[in-house]
């Protein structure tokens, strides 16, 4: 059993491996948790699935949230008695990342083109809605070109009613038309069809700017499945991708050290 932990700013994302299978995943909150804390939460996912310990022979971290790097290496040392793997420089990951400075790019960003190139083939664009939102671009020839960076729904959607005294929070729930009635709707309309909208047009002018017009889109991430009803341009929605790359990864560079 291999253990991958996909780190971000808000939400950490845990998943199971038995070879190519997912047998689990888990999703745990961001915090100043302790490794220990930590532990108590993986150790529930194990027992529940009738995993022990000494069945997880490996693991591999991809972490944007540097605060919790010591954490988690340190929590699986102890725990599970070896130094996880770790996305970053020096790892074999079977693209040409085209990055200026491919140390700048994101762990999580290298794991889903790996996955994506991997399980869905080239040219893909890969758009990962998280807390940002990631637009990465993969040739045919396995080439990680760059992307681009932009807001986040909830993070938009939560500044929006930080920042106008009477607006309130609202749910990130699709309205039933773009011309909304009451201020809630009127909200709703602009977030999400305004984030689709962007969607849309940045999958466009990448392909446009590319020339990569028979590029598979491929979105993943917490709201991917509420995007995908909004839009036209996604062809493929994977919320374990990243996952499935961290495994990828952890295969590819575990056979290149035996």
């Amino acid at each position: 059993m291999i253990l991958v932990f996909d780190i971000g700013n808000t939400n950490i994302k845990m998943g199971v491996f038995d070879g190519d299978e997912l047998v689990d995943t888990l999703r745990m909150a961001s915090s100043n948790k302790t490794g220990d804390e930590y532990w108590l939460l993986v150790k529930d996912m194990l027992e529940v699935k009738h995993i022990a310990p000494s069945d997880v022979v490996g693991a591999i971290v991809s972490s944007v949230n540097p605060n919790l790097n010591y954490t988690f290496e340190h929590m699986i040392e102890s725990y599970f008695g070896f130094k996880p793997m770790t996305v970053g420089a020096g790892l074999k990951t079977g693209l040409y990342i085209k990055y200026d400075n491919p140390k700048e790019l994101g762990a999580d960003r290298v794991a889903g083109c790996v996955g994506a190139y991997k399980l869905y083939g080239g040219p893909c664009i890969v758009i990962d809605c998280g807390t940002a939102t990631t637009f990465n671009v993969v040739t045919a020839g396995g080439e990680l070109l760059g992307g681009a960076i932009s807001f986040g729904l909830k993070a938009a959607a939560e500044s929006l009613s930080a920042s106008a005294a009477r607006l309130p929070k609202v749910e990130l729930a699709v309205p039933k038309t773009a011309v909304g009635k009451t201020t809630i709707t009127n909200m709703q309309s602009g977030i999400i069809y305004g984030y689709s909208g962007m969607v849309e047009a940045m999958v466009e002018r990448i392909k446009a700017e590319t020339g990569l017009r028979d590029a598979k889109v491929i979105a993943t991430g917490g709201i991917s499945d509420l995007v995908n009803g909004c839009v036209s341009v996604i062809d493929v929605v994977d919320r374990t991708l990243t996952l499935r790359g961290l495994n990828i990864l952890y295969k590819l560079n575990n056979n290149a050290r035996a």
